[in-house]
């Protein structure tokens, strides 16, 4: 990356991955004042399937970060930004994971129509009233809800927010969906303790709607979730500069054993397969849950925190091997 020249920051084009990007366009103008930095924006496989219904089981691998990986291979970005959990675990060669920002709120929230208050302690899953239908388009969630709640209906969903929240106010048959706490924040929503869902400036949050968060404990978020991932080309020495600036290495560490667990797993992004690591002390804590035999599968372990590659496949084993 010659220094007169600007330096292309590749994403998508809807408005969290903008909010993503703009994060860290703002991250290294403030790292590097003296360079040039811009945004160049990309439209993916999975952004012209927004509509379509099709189950994520079916989706092609690399749906957000195909068309985006191909411009930075040609050149024609140099650094991607990425949804960590959209990421592949293989990456095409030449392109490596440059950096991780700080892990946002990793929990998935259940937003329902109605109330939403629950009984007080009880799990927010309890305010769903018996064979009620839940809109969710993830293998993964759909797994947990139906292991904790047999007794749910599911079914397909698509479109950004403001499209999800819709059509839960507008469709009767529907009773909740399934969001991802980090995204609303970055799109200026906030979560209420009461279960409110305040909109951003501008924005509108149907009034029937209440938003309860599912802690890790009773849902495991995806593999990278609540993660932005830095994807650049190996031995690009200006890109490892930012990245080596960006870089938070805690976050990184944790996803690092999620994705050594996940490719251990089979590696696609859409498999029914969930885990969290966290940092305790100088080891890091890795949970998964596995729907991907006749029984669920649930699994933990610990390790030193410079071993997070080989505890994710060590994990991966033991969760395979039951």
């Amino acid at each position: 990356m010659a220094s007169a020249q600007p330096t292309f920051l590749a994403t998508r084009g809807s408005a969290l991955a903008l909010a993503q990007a703009n994060t860290v366009l703002g991250l290294c103008r403030a790292a590097f004042p003296g360079r040039s930095f811009e945004l160049k924006i990309i439209k993916t496989t999975g952004d012209k399937l927004q509509t379509a219904s099709l189950a994520s089981s079916e989706l092609p691998k690399g749906l957000f970060t195909k068309e985006i990986e191909e411009a930075l291979v040609r050149r024609e970005a140099d650094l991607a930004v990425h949804s960590l959990k959209d990421l592949p675990t293989e990456l095409p060669a030449g392109l490596k994971l440059g950096a991780v920002l700080p892990r946002a709120d990793v929990r998935d929230v259940l937003v329902v129509r109605g109330p939403g208050s629950g009984v007080p302690g009880s799990s927010p899953l309890d305010v769903l009233p018996r064979g009620a239908t839940v809109a969710t388009s993830s293998t993964r969630r759909r797994a947990q809800l139906l292991d904790l709640r047999p007794d749910l209906t599911m079914t397909q969903i698509r479109g950004n927010v403001g499209t999800r929240l819709r059509k839960l106010a507008e469709q009767p048959e529907l009773a909740a969906t399934v969001l991802a706490a980090a995204g609303l924040k970055r799109l200026g929503f906030t979560l209420e303790t009461d279960g409110r869902l305040i909109a951003p400036p501008g924005g509108e949050v149907p009034a029937t709607v209440r938003a309860l968060p599912l802690e890790p404990e009773v849902m495991l978020p995806c593999v990278g979730q609540a993660a932005i991932g830095i994807e650049v080309r190996e031995n690009d020495g200006a890109a490892a500069d930012l990245c080596r600036a960006l870089n938070h290495a805690e976050t990184l560490q944790c996803v690092t054993a999620e994705r050594a667990f996940l490719t251990g797993m089979g590696g696609g992004c859409q498999l029914a397969v969930a885990a969290y690591a966290r940092i305790v002390g100088e080891q890091i804590w890795l949970r998964a849950v596995s729907f991907l035999g006749q029984k669920p599968v649930r699994a933990e372990m610990r390790g030193h925190v410079t071993d997070a590659e080989q505890l994710g496949r060590r994990l991966a084993a033991e969760v395979a091997g039951r």
